[in-house]
């Protein structure tokens, strides 16, 4: 029902709420359904040669499952149903996301040997998703993350040695370092509004303390997207025995000498605190902040609140709506409805089955 008409085939909400009825009367799935209303002439000769040209694809890629690597099938029934291109020629802000979503789905589907393998994943994914409608935490891997999306992630354990992984730096070199960072980009932007990002000053490792090292991509996150938090106390102490560190994929800030164990004054008024050591985009603004600021977000802050640097990603609203008043459009949990107001990037829709919701336009695709 979702892509009867996506890339637009011709094929209109009245042929659709056709098919939906035979199917639901008849009780077989939409595609039985479809196949049996074009040998009739109930559909119009426009709408009715696009839906026997869907179902000829299907049948065909259908027959190629046996024939080729799931990943290769994918990739093809993404160029001949003409998805990719739509997006391609998409001049949206969403239109890249969109298209590297693309990308890591199939490099996500290259991790499962079969496609029951990968349909099996995504079915249990889904079914633990939705079984859930009330407020709650989903605990993942970054690999498990992958296709979906949350208002707040949290990203801990960001330190050099566990992410990016030692083990896959000695084992792959640049290429693993590389991996590592896709990883870390496909983290970041699981968030929808805000994400959170994490590292201990000391990690217990084999029953001993060790002092750790913020992980480069901290480093590398855009000033315009991050906002440092500071617990005051001294930190700096932390990154003295740093002097000697090496690190053979390339100079970060902590192998600067300038910025391993030094010691001044901050804006802040912490002498020899985290905020001389550390030189993240972002961190020169938060020290602009006065001190009262900081005393007041220090009472807000649990007194044993690990240092945390948190980057809010926030949706951009375009200039002009991106949906119309009318327009038809689908929503995963709601399904098909019609848009009845617009507030910038909030809508109103009036929904077939749920009735009238206000979301994020975000959340929506064109029906």
């Amino acid at each position: 029902e979702r892509i009867i008409n996506v890339p637009k085939r011709g094929i209109g909400d009245t042929s659709v709420k056709r098919i939906v009825e035979v199917a639901r009367g008849r009780g077989v799935p939409l595609f039985h359904a479809a196949r049996e209303i074009v040998e009739t002439e109930e559909l119009a000769g426009k709408a009715r040669k696009a839906l026997t040209d869907l179902i000829l694809s299907f049948e065909r890629w259908r027959g190629l499952i046996g024939q080729m690597r799931h990943t290769e099938l994918a990739e093809r029934i993404l160029d001949e149903s003409g998805y990719t291109a739509m997006w391609q020629a998409d001049k949206s802000p969403q239109a890249q996301s969109r298209l590297e979503n693309l990308k890591e789905l199939i490099r996500f589907m290259d991790e499962f040997d079969t496609l029951e393998g990968f349909l099996e994943h995504v079915s249990l994914v889904m079914d633990v998703d939705q079984a859930s409608d009330g407020d709650c935490v989903s605990l993942m891997t970054l690999h498990a993350a992958k296709g979906l999306e949350f208002d707040t992630v949290f990203l801990p354990g960001w330190e050099e040695g566990l992410f990016p992984s030692q083990r896959s730096l000695d084992e792959n070199g640049l290429a693993g370092l590389e991996e590592e960072r896709r990883l870390a980009y496909v983290g970041i932007t699981r968030a929808k509004k805000r994400a959170r990002i994490s590292f201990a000053q000391n990690r217990r490792t084999r029953g001993l303390y060790q002092s750790a090292i913020p992980s480069r991509f901290i480093d590398e996150l855009p000033e315009e997207n991050v906002e440092v938090l500071e617990r005051k106390g001294p930190f700096s102490g932390a990154y003295r025995n740093f002097a000697n560190y090496s690190n053979p994929f390339g100079q970060s800030r902590f192998d600067r000498p300038e910025t391993v164990g030094r010691q001044s004054t901050t804006d802040t008024g912490t002498r020899g605190g985290f905020s001389s050591t550390y030189d993240t985009p972002g961190w020169q603004r938060a020290q602009k902040r006065s001190a009262a600021d900081w005393n007041r977000d220090a009472r807000a802050m649990r007194a044993r609140q690990p240092t945390t640097i948190e980057g809010e990603l926030v949706a951009s609203s375009t200039a002009e709506p991106s949906f119309a008043i009318g327009e038809r459009v689908f929503h995963i949990k709601f399904g098909y409805g019609e848009v009845t107001a617009v507030d910038g990037n909030k809508l109103t829709v009036q929904f077939d089955k749920a009735g009238e919701k206000r979301v994020m336009d975000s959340y929506l695709e064109r029906a």
